[in-house]
């Protein structure tokens, strides 16, 4: 009984073409792990999101039985009820008024400190900012609750504000230390010569050349102020509740009206996803060369 050849003994080309033959089965193989792994991570993110615009579309009835019910008849009812009958457009410039501001004064203090660590090598106030970003929020809110109390400034916008600064603004020195950096120097000492101020030499050269970054940090800090939660529960009121805080409303001791949670739940990500979506190539843009240059 004759045997198959090993592949010591096939000639030359025809060992060639088997070790080609196996190279593109790996290569294929391999391909195939990474599209199956790709769309096991995009089912474990994305399922969630699904599942919430589900709920929105069903009926409490439908969200309430013990068997899921895949297939119904969809209704915006939730959605008007959230609109029409809970000031969720209220609630919603509420949280932009809050992120707007917070991002903004972030950026007026953000930007020359970062710069200040960049160029000045302030590596101690660079590790205090740091920490102060890693320290859990709820350290700062028994403090700032019993001072904004004693101030009346509970259920201010000035309040809130304040307390999302320390959510965006550390957020923001640390993404453009990096790209400060990475300015020439030799441009701002030549702008001394021709007689820049600093503040001149900062806002005319040093900005315009690190924009990448700024609109990065910039919207960063705007969708983690819009997230906030913790300190917009304790420090929030009726004028000035946060979209984030507006969804307790649907869940109350006896039952939860996870239709209405489901349509709030969608209408408080919807502007962020479309935000990031217009503007996503700034932001990854923004951080890749930022990463790049540290």
């Amino acid at each position: 009984m004759s045997r198959a050849p090993s592949e010591h003994e096939m000639p030359t080309q025809a060992r060639m073409d088997l070790r080609a033959a196996r190279a593109r089965r790996a290569r294929v193989a391999k391909r195939i792990g990474v599209f199956v792994a790709i769309a096991l991570v995009l089912v474990i993110m994305l399922f969630p999101f699904y599942w919430m615009i589900l709920t929105s579309l069903r009926t409490q009835v439908d969200n309430t039985s013990p068997v899921p019910v895949w297939f119904f008849q969809p209704t915006l009812e939730n959605y008007r009820n959230v609109i029409a009958e809970n000031n969720f457009l209220r609630f919603t410039w509420n949280s932009f008024v809050i992120a707007a501001l917070s991002t903004g004064i972030g950026l007026v203090l953000g930007l020359p400190a970062a710069y200040s660590i960049a160029r000045y090598k302030q590596n101690g106030l660079a590790l205090a900012i740091l920490v102060a970003r890693l320290t859990p929020y709820i350290t700062y809110l028994v403090p700032w609750y019993i001072a904004f109390r004693a101030l009346g400034l509970i259920d201010t916008f000035l309040a809130l504000t304040m307390t999302h600064l320390i959510v965006g603004m550390p957020l923001i020195i640390w993404i453009m230390i990096s790209f400060f950096e990475e300015v020439p120097i030799e441009l701002e000492q030549a702008a001394y010569v021709d007689g820049a101020s600093k503040l001149g030499t900062f806002l005319r050269i040093v900005l315009p050349l690190s924009m990448p970054g700024v609109v990065a940090a910039s919207i960063l800090a705007f969708i983690f102020s819009w997230n906030q939660f913790l300190f917009s529960l304790v420090l929030s009121g009726p004028n000035t509740k946060p979209v984030p805080v507006a969804v307790f409303n649907f869940i109350s001791y006896g039952s939860i009206d996870f239709g209405g949670l489901g349509a709030a739940a969608v209408l408080i990500t919807l502007p962020v996803i479309v935000l990031t979506l217009l503007i996503q190539r700034y932001i990854v843009s923004g951080l890749t060369m930022g990463a790049v240059k540290g």
